[in-house]
């Protein structure tokens, strides 16, 4: 799991998910880093691709991935910028252009989203960069998933799965978390989530079931009309959540039986045997 150097006392892994929430703005893109800087999150995660090779021009999202798209030396500026805010960059490609391009830009991980886990070709792709990824397994099946995980780990390439429910907005009863401990008890990497619901009950749930790479869409402020903003947290809500991971451990402590420092107090009234 890629930690940031000046952050490695959480043992969480928490990625601001900018997406295409820029609408194809380059400042926005930097005023969403510098908000996502300040909520502590340790990395923020962008979508880079070449809409005509992403969709056909027939598909009715093609016209909203073109205005939102930025181009490679727009991203490679915004790499040196979040190299300068101490703030980790990466993104998700969906063509192999964008894929080399990142990797020649040397980012220090991939994200492979959800619709893509079983694309032979960016997978393949992606693999020969040797790069650490990250793979959401929305929609796919068990089989799909062991197929692509073992390609990283036959390649011995560190690769780390998010459970990912792939609606948007997905609601927190809708978001099958038992699927966390499956992974865990049968994948041997870090586990994470990518959740798709208003808020961050969910997440903090993750945590507790073995989670620790948490992503979370993320938007400039409620009135930010974004392309995610449904599924989208504010800087006052993943600032939140990165506070509620970093108290769980201190909340769950460690082991210890017998008279514990903070009984000190209430050691008189503990009896050894009953009155007559």
């Amino acid at each position: 799991m890629v930690k940031n150097k000046n952050r490695n006392n959480n043992n969480f892994f928490l990625i601001a998910e900018a997406g295409i929430n820029h609408g194809g703005n380059f400042q926005k893109a930097i005023k969403l880093i510098n908000a996502a800087k300040e909520t502590g999150a340790h990395a923020i995660k962008f979508q880079t691709y070449k809409t005509e090779k992403r969709v056909s021009r027939k598909n009715k999202v093609f016209n909203i991935l073109k205005k939102c798209e930025l181009n490679f030396f727009d991203f490679e500026k915004l790499k040196k910028y979040c190299e300068k805010k101490k703030i980790i960059f990466f993104s998700t490609p969906f063509d192999k252009e964008s894929v080399n391009f990142l990797n020649d830009i040397n980012v220090k991980l991939f994200k492979i989203a959800s619709f893509d886990i079983s694309n032979c070709d960016l997978v393949d792709e992606i693999i020969k960069t040797k790069k650490k990824t990250i793979l959401s397994t929305g929609m796919a099946s068990l089989s799909e998933i062991r197929k692509t995980y073992k390609k990283f780990s036959s390649n011995n390439i560190d690769c780390s799965l998010l459970h990912c429910i792939s609606a948007y907005p997905n609601k927190d009863e809708n978001s099958y978390l038992s699927n966390i401990l499956f992974l865990k008890n049968n994948f041997n990497c870090n586990i994470g989530l990518s959740d798709h619901t208003k808020d961050i009950k969910t997440s903090v749930y993750s945590y507790l079931l073995g989670a620790k790479i948490f992503e979370k869409h993320f938007k400039l402020n409620n009135k930010d009309n974004c392309i995610d903003k449904d599924v989208s947290l504010t800087p006052f809500q993943m600032k939140l959540l990165f506070n509620e991971l970093t108290k769980i451990p201190k909340i769950l402590g460690r082991v210890r039986f017998g008279i514990r420092p903070e009984e000190g107090k209430t050691l008189k009234f503990k009896r050894k045997k009953i009155l007559s």
